[in-house]
């Protein structure tokens, strides 16, 4: 029976200046840094709220094959990849902090059906949306119904 997600993958350039941004930007946990063998490198976070999950960042590598290495790493780079979605309790004051520290944002704190988000990036290229929730129903959204 499979109880929770232990476990996501974020893909980057550099694992300790990734590390370093989750843990002294956004305020996650160090977790795990391990090599195994051949160069490869175990490395988590995790924020302290939700400590049954592990965001292990990873560099584009094996088991993937070169292409599959070759075409994230080019997607990192473009800044094109995907990563995580966060949870805040006041999205535009975060805005501003994280602002304050340096962090790229795509998009301003916007209001949403669902609540106020705002999309930065990570140091290696991700996108990262945060999101105010507020209470909604399907009614919130502008979309024909049958």
């Amino acid at each position: 029976m499979i109880t929770n997600i232990s476990l996501v993958t974020v893909y980057c350039l550099d694992q300790d200046k990734a590390r370093d941004f989750y843990v002294d930007v956004l305020g996650f946990e160090a977790g795990a840094d391990i090599t195994m063998g051949e160069g490869f490198r175990w490395v988590t976070v995790r924020h302290p709220s939700q400590p049954e999950l592990q965001v292990t960042l990873m560099t584009p590598g094996p088991p993937l094959d070169a292409d599959a290495a070759d075409f994230i790493r080019r997607q990192l780079e473009k800044g094109a990849m995907g990563g995580l979605g966060l949870s805040v309790d006041d999205c535009r004051k975060t805005f501003e902090e994280l602002s304050a520290k340096g962090v790229v944002f795509l998009q301003e704190p916007a209001d949403r059906p669902y609540g106020v988000e705002a999309v930065m990036r990570d140091n290696s290229g991700n996108w990262l949306v945060l999101v105010e929730e507020k209470q909604w129903t399907p009614e919130n959204f502008d979309y024909p119904r049958d």
